[in-house]
């Protein structure tokens, strides 16, 4: 089998204006960043053409460590679709160079279904990643500068909550001091989240247009005065300084598929500790020029689906026509009770026990209104026997299923999955999103609807501190936002430990966060961390692919 980066040179890519070309976009409305890759500005989008036209939202599983193959079965449903004679855009998040260095590798896809040029989108791109860092940081030494030119005056600050990011998975920088030395400041404690995590990448992905980026900005919450009030960029003076960094970074970025089909990738917040769903601008671009948008929410449909319907959908006023479940054998076999390293080995107790994980999502993606497709990512070294099991279960319980080789065939390995879902979108209408909990009810509530609703907890346990928040944001009118929970992408519950479907289990929040310019309310679970760290052999010591790329330009 032939590398990624191996598949990516083979690929004769095309100018991206020939991209643009096929999607009708007028050529004035074409930014080129270099051949391959260009920003088309939001102002494109038709809102007629946003509610007339298809989305397809792609989830999957409970994921192992390896992942489930979500970006891969994307591209490939989208390669399908062309196939099949389907106006199709693809409408992805970017990925982040902590986990590219880190353990999952890049998030291009894979295989003959990737999106291109890969190694560019893995690594710098466009510098959306970048103008988020260097946002978010700038409105840090702001902050620091604030706090230092008013000390011991009225108008100072009690304490400031903002801390820096960095799109590096560096766990040493989790808790910092600052302010060290001579002239340098305040000393005080403060930490890195990743650039994922930033309220600024949520707002990005949240904004509608620019003067909606410039009000959510300066909605951000850095600090509190000493009567414990938030204090916000409006009050330090400097919302416009930090949206015209962002400027560039909020339009969308067209590049292409192994065989050319258009792709609108930006965006890139986590589903575990974010709301992990690429930029609302760049979806509705892409609803704007084609008749089938597929798009990803991160990890498993407990944490990026829930999010993307409760968050996205409902801010954004956006329905997919159909979600894609998608399954593989290796995860099957892993909530089936199988050690990740043996899942490889057939198996086929253990996968059917697994179908249990599968069924939880589907049942929680139903309760939202969803049409549902199962989709197994055949891997080459999946038996016929287990395919056809799996088959088989589908057929009998009457759930729609298909299966995706596009890693190995390109669109021809997705061709039958595409006529699938555009079968199921055609002959069942879809229907009005059905969301967890209604705006108007408190925090607590929200958050235990999705805690016993979606991920099947018995109840929700509140460390002292969230406690605390909560009885603050009582006080500010906030209590309509939406909840994202930050928990683990390895378990339904907040204890990656607890595989398949766990029951009779607690929850416990351990720290709330508003995110008041983004407009939600971030509920902290477990151990989750908000930096990353790296694993004991990151995939930065993978030197071949690097070796290899520097091979290719020579």
């Amino acid at each position: 089998m032939k590398t990624d980066i191996e598949i990516s040179r083979e690929t004769q890519l095309e100018p991206i204006q020939a991209i643009a070309s096929k999607l009708n976009i007028d050529s004035s409305s074409v930014i080129p960043y270099g051949f391959y890759t260009a920003k088309i500005p939001y102002t494109t989008i038709d809102a007629s053409s946003v509610q007339k036209h298809k989305l397809i939202l792609v989830t999957s599983m409970t994921p192992t460590k390896a992942g489930i193959g979500k970006t891969t079965v994307s591209i490939g449903l989208a390669l399908g679709m062309q196939k099949i004679g389907k106006n199709a855009v693809l409408a992805l998040r970017e990925p982040s160079l902590g986990p590219c260095f880190g353990m999952k590798g890049g998030a291009a896809g894979g295989g003959y279904a990737q999106v291109l040029p890969m190694e560019e989108i893995n690594l710098h791109f466009t510098g959306d990643f970048h103008a988020i860092t260097s946002a978010h940081n700038m409105i840090s030494a702001l902050v620091d500068n604030y706090v230092l030119r008013n000390r011991n005056t009225p108008q100072g600050l009690k304490k400031v909550i903002w801390k820096r990011v960095l799109d590096v998975n560096d766990r040493a920088l989790r808790s910092i001091v600052t302010g060290l030395g001579d002239g340098n400041g305040i000393p005080a404690e403060s930490g890195f989240d990743i650039t994922a995590a930033s309220e600024i990448m949520a707002i990005l992905c949240l904004a509608s247009d620019l003067n909606d980026l410039r009000r959510r900005i300066n909605k951000i919450i850095v600090g509190y005065r000493m009567d414990d009030t938030p204090f916000t960029i409006k009050d330090l003076g400097v919302g416009g300084a930090i949206t015209v960094l962002l400027k560039d970074a909020l339009n969308p970025n067209l590049v292409q598929t192994t065989e050319h089909t258009p792709a609108f990738v930006h965006g890139g917040p986590f589903a575990n500790i974010a709301h992990g769903c690429n930029s609302v601008v760049a979806t509705k671009t892409a609803l704007t020029y084609g008749d089938y948008v597929i798009t990803e929410a991160g990890f498993g449909a407990d944490l990026g689906a829930e999010k993307f319907l409760n968050i996205k959908c409902r801010k954004a006023d956006l329905t997919p026509a159909l979600t894609v479940l998608v399954i593989t054998t290796r995860g099957l076999k892993l909530h089936g009770g199988i050690l990740e390293k043996d899942a490889a080995h057939p198996n086929t107790e253990a996968l059917m026990r697994g179908l249990s994980n599968m069924e939880k999502h589907r049942d929680n993606l139903q309760q939202f209104g969803q049409t549902v497709l199962v989709v197994l990512n055949r891997h080459t070294d999946d038996k016929d026997e287990e395919v056809e099991m799996l088959r088989t279960y589908c057929n009998d319980r009457k759930i729609p299923f298909a299966v995706d080789t596009a890693f190995a065939e390109g669109g021809a390995g997705a061709a039958d999955f595409a006529r699938t879902a555009v079968h199921l979108i055609e002959s069942k209408p879809s229907k009005p999103l059905v969301y967890t909990y209604q705006d108007t009810d408190d925090i607590k509530t929200k958050i235990k609807k999705i805690c016993t609703q979606v991920y099947g907890a018995a109840d929700v346990n509140y460390h002292t501190d969230a406690e605390k928040m909560l009885s603050r944001i009582k006080t500010w009118g906030i209590d309509t936002y939406p909840i994202c929970i930050a928990k683990t992408q390895y378990s339904f519950s907040d204890d990656p430990k607890k595989l398949g479907v766990p029951e009779q289990f607690s929850m416990t929040v351990r720290e709330i966060i508003v995110n008041n310019g983004a407009e939600m309310i971030v509920a902290v679970m477990g151990d989750m961390m908000r930096m990353p760290g790296l694993p004991k052999e990151p995939r930065a010591l993978q030197i071949d692919l690097v070796n290899g790329y520097i091979d290719g330009l020579a």
